[in-house]
Order: C-alpha cells, then structure tokens, then sequence
C-alpha cells in the first residue's frame, strides 16, 4: 500500500490512525482494537465487516 494512501486513511469509528499488517495484509486500529481486512488490494473500512482483536493479538503485530 502507498505510503501517502496509508497517511489519509483513518478508522471509520474514532477517525484514528491506521497501520498496516503484511501477513495477512489488514489495517489495524489500535485505539478501536480492531483489524479491517483487505478485499483484491483494497481495503474494507466498513465497521460491520473489521474483526475484533484481543491485546495478545494486538501485541504479535508490535513484534
């Protein structure tokens, strides 16, 4: 994903930054807990279809 496409993009429910996860490719918010996934290269910044995620998980990204 381009860097520039990466800075505009923000989480659709508290407006926060988002960072990229390769394996497998997904935007993670950290604030929110949450991880939206990526559909043909495109990511899917819709509430109803991100993954809630535990602070283990959100710890193996930081690695």
């Amino acid at each position: 994903m381009d860097k520039k496409m990466l800075d505009i993009l923000v989480c659709p429910l508290c407006n926060g930054k988002l960072s990229l996860v390769n394996s497998p490719q997904q935007l993670i918010c950290r604030f929110d807990r949450l991880s939206f996934p990526f559909d043909e290269d495109i990511p899917v910044l819709l509430a109803e279809k991100s993954t809630a995620l535990t602070a283990e998980q959100l710890e193996q990204f930081d690695e």
